[in-house]
């Protein structure tokens, strides 16, 4: 069926899971009072740097006794960082549901060689939470970026476990509840959920988590980098913006302004909100077509970030190469930019969903992907 160019085109076509849309209202103009030149152990520095991790404290509800840092390299530098400093105290448990999940399996148990049992669920889907042994170490992602699934609660994560919880949450934070009292360690980075600009990571630890740090000490050398503790007790000055190495003060005033965006438009509920707007104008139009499904059946699992679909069309021959179509003909209409599927996930399309994605470019969107299936099923047939 041939179908007219739809006349509508998102202001932003900007979908990429990452680095994610900026906020809506970014400017260069905005970062003008970023103190470039200066060091960041100067006393302005310090500032922005502690400003950054208080306004994360309090958009994002973190109890007052957790500590929050700013490390380097991104959220796998944060998670990378928690692995190296806590794993091998006790037996642990390893989920994976997608290729970042599965990335965190290789290094624990390739790398660090630790006692674990790996549990793995195929793209689209979890494991069962409650066949978990939480008195073990646990690590998992809430949110599976590559996958479009995420953990819908944390109901089955006891409040009495003996493990600690080592939770990547970096396209969930902001963008959905995350009950602290089951997260011991937490980590993500600023290009996702708010848009800020990468290489940053974000590091929250609870007291079950410093206490790890104080009482144990891994069979394996550290980096300096990852080196969270002196004479065993915690480096405090970490989580009041001494960093330990040095930070992009352009990147620190960027998140600052990201924060300022969200709180402007209601805080964490505000955010959640726009986020479920976002995925279910989506959601409604794959459940209106026969040709397009979300890649998590079951909609209690299905990410409100990372929205990732696949053809279901019977007659389309070689499903990668047809999504890749698909994302090409968007791009190459201005209309959607890096939308294909994750390189190690099934063929499909990824939309991100996050809160700086409009609604209306979403919607703007939909009648484009219509338009691009039914092309590409028409050049299919004529190639045939």
């Amino acid at each position: 069926m041939a179908m007219t160019k739809p006349a509508p085109r998102p202001v932003n076509p900007r979908f990429s899971s990452g680095p994610c849309a900026k906020p809506p209202t970014f400017t260069l103009d905005s970062l003008s009072d970023a103190p470039l030149g200066r060091s960041h152990r100067a006393a302005i520095g310090k500032a922005k740097l502690k400003a950054a991790i208080e306004e994360t404290r309090d958009l994002l509800g973190v109890p007052a006794e957790y500590r929050i840092g700013i490390v380097p390299a991104s959220d796998t530098g944060a998670y990378e960082m928690a692995m190296w400093t806590m794993l091998g105290a006790r037996p642990a448990e390893l989920l994976a549901w997608e290729s970042f999940g599965a990335g965190w399996v290789t290094d624990a148990v390739k790398q660090l060689k630790i006692d674990a049992v790996t549990r793995t669920a195929e793209y689209g889907e979890i494991v069962d939470l409650t066949t978990v042994d939480w008195d073990r170490d646990v690590c998992f992602t809430w949110n599976g970026t590559t996958s479009g699934v995420r953990v819908p609660n944390g109901d089955a994560i006891p409040a009495d476990r003996q493990g600690l919880t080592l939770c990547d949450a970096t396209s969930a934070a902001f963008a959905m509840d995350l009950p602290w009292d089951k997260l011991d360690v937490t980590t993500f980075s600023w290009q996702k959920v708010l848009g800020g600009e990468a290489a940053h990571g974000m590091l929250i630890l609870s007291p079950r988590a410093v206490e790890r740090l104080e009482t144990y000490t891994p069979a394996w050398p550290l980096p300096k980098i990852f080196r969270l503790t002196s004479k065993g007790k915690l480096n405090e000055g970490i989580f009041q913006g001494e960093t330990i190495n040095t930070p992009s003060m352009l990147c620190v005033e960027d998140y600052l302004q990201c924060l300022a965006w969200a709180r402007s438009v209601g805080g964490l509920t505000g955010l959640i909100a726009r986020a479920d707007a976002n995925a279910q104008a989506i959601h409604d139009f794959c459940a209106a077509r026969d040709w397009i499904d979300n890649l998590a059946a079951d909609p209690a699992i299905r990410s409100n970030t990372s929205v990732c679909l696949k053809f279901t069309d019977p007659a389309i021959k070689d499903g990668a190469a047809f999504a890749k179509a698909v994302a090409k003909r968007l791009e190459a209409e201005g209309v959607a930019l890096d939308i294909g599927a994750y390189r190690d996930a099934p063929p499909g399309l990824r939309i991100w969903c996050g809160a700086t994605v409009e609604l209306a470019d979403i919607e703007a969107l939909l009648p484009w992907i219509d338009w691009a299936y039914h092309a590409e099923i028409a050049a299919q047939s004529q190639a045939a």
